[in-house]
């Protein structure tokens, strides 16, 4: 029998519990262990939990006992859970993970630990909840040269964005609804500026090309910014509105990575994900186009890629996953201004045919967008590629004429 500890009792440790209590004898087949939860570490009180008699304030306890072998860091967070997580591994024990923002800003000096202490790290649940992606990167495709990863990595943005598109609601007003159905916190910065996004999607560039990269290295958007004006212009020109995370690596073996809104067109397989659903495009050198599609969060999608995660730990208990990332640094991310992409921007202006011309003289092939019920001083059109810091001069010289710039989102290719 192989003693596990849960560390969080919330949302996803419930769940982590639940399914390793209500799927004792399945997973024991797969794990060909008997699994046993001797501890569950949440600092709140828990009298009425059939499992009260498991539940502990202390983490000394589930540290200093030789006998728990896998612990489930479920709690969310950076401090205590990084502290905890690295004093685990150098205690010699395996340690899974749902928590993306530790794995994101802390990921390669854990993993370096685990290498070091022969233990495993592993952290299925921390981009894709329930759906299999990093199992599928570092192994299933690990034959593939990564050309680019790009994908709807949160359900809530998403679920709101679709609100927009198919039922004309404004953001406030979806956000509203996300909240009351329980997808968006109370604070839902963290989904909404993007902030969720990015850590998944840096934790897949590190894992896909071996060296961490950092949140603060992503470029980064919300949604916040985004009107029903722009959804409307996106029908017109042919496709809807994603919260995109993307990485791509270049021929300098610098990457390409942010995360934004961005214009997808109908013929990408990633425009047709709507609501809280989650969709990956890993684009490989041999495999071509690859998707991975499902529910991103909630209780048990994720505790179910937390729970495979602990069955893998007690599978190689004895012999390490290889699953690792080298520390990195700036120079592996090639800077947002240096970016070049087409991009839609949506301006008001007195003269509209005055701004029309402005905009031709300032960017490159500029195509005319409408919409019905445009007011006469609004006019949006797209542009051709060229870089970010390009952009952004053509749009200080409209702000100049005395064209107002009202929304401007990135064109993607996928």
């Amino acid at each position: 029998m192989i003693q596990v500890a849960v560390m969080g009792h919330g949302v996803v440790g419930s769940g982590v519990v639940e399914v390793l209590e209500n799927h004792k004898e399945s997973i024991a087949k797969r794990a060909k262990e008997e699994i046993n939860i001797k501890y569950i570490l949440d600092i709140r009180e828990f009298p009425d939990s059939p499992y009260a008699d498991k539940f502990t304030k202390n983490f000394q306890d589930i540290v200093d006992d030789d006998e728990v072998r896998v612990v489930a860091e479920v709690m969310g967070g950076v401090n205590p859970a990084y502290d905890f997580t690295k004093k685990c591994l150098l205690a010699g024990k395996s340690v899974v993970t749902s928590n993306k923002e530790l794995v994101a800003t802390k990921g390669a000096e854990l993993l370096q630990i685990a290498k070091d202490n022969n233990v495993n790290y592993l952290f299925e649940a921390s981009v894709g909840g329930g759906i299999p992606i990093i199992r599928p990167i570092s192994q299933c495709l690990a034959a593939n040269e990564f050309v680019e990863i790009a994908g709807i990595l949160n359900g809530t943005t998403n679920f709101i964005l679709t609100k927009m598109i198919k039922d004309n609601m404004a953001f406030e007003d979806a956000l509203k609804m996300a909240q009351e159905l329980g997808y968006a916190e109370r604070n839902p910065a963290a989904d909404v500026e993007g902030h969720d996004a990015c850590r998944k999607i840096a934790i897949l560039a590190s894992l896909s090309y071996g060296k961490h990269i950092y949140p603060e290295l992503v470029h980064t958007q919300g949604i916040t910014k985004i009107t029903l004006e722009d959804v409307a212009y996106a029908t017109s020109w042919g496709g809807v509105i994603k919260l995109i995370g993307q990485v791509m690596r270049l021929d300098d073996g610098r990457l390409d990575i942010s995360v934004e809104p961005m214009f997808i067109s109908h013929e990408s397989q990633l425009s047709s994900v709507d609501d809280v659903f989650n969709g990956i495009l890993v684009r490989g050198d041999a495999t071509g186009d690859v998707v991975f599609y499902g529910k991103g969060a909630g209780k048990l999608p994720t505790a179910s890629a937390v729970v495979a995660d602990i069955i893998d730990c007690v599978k190689h208990l004895k012999a390490r996953k290889y699953l690792y990332w080298a520390d990195g640094d700036a120079s592996l991310v090639k800077p947002y201004e240096e970016t070049e992409f087409p991009v839609y921007i949506r301006v008001q202006a007195a003269d509209k045919d005055a701004a029309a011309e402005k905009a031709a003289e300032l960017f490159s092939q500029v195509k005319s967008l409408s919409r019905s019920e445009a007011p006469a001083d609004e006019y949006a059109f797209t542009t051709g590629s060229m870089t970010a810091a390009a952009q952004n001069e053509a749009v200080a010289e409209l702000e100049k004429a005395g064209i107002k710039v009202l929304s401007r989102i990135r064109i993607s290719d996928l």
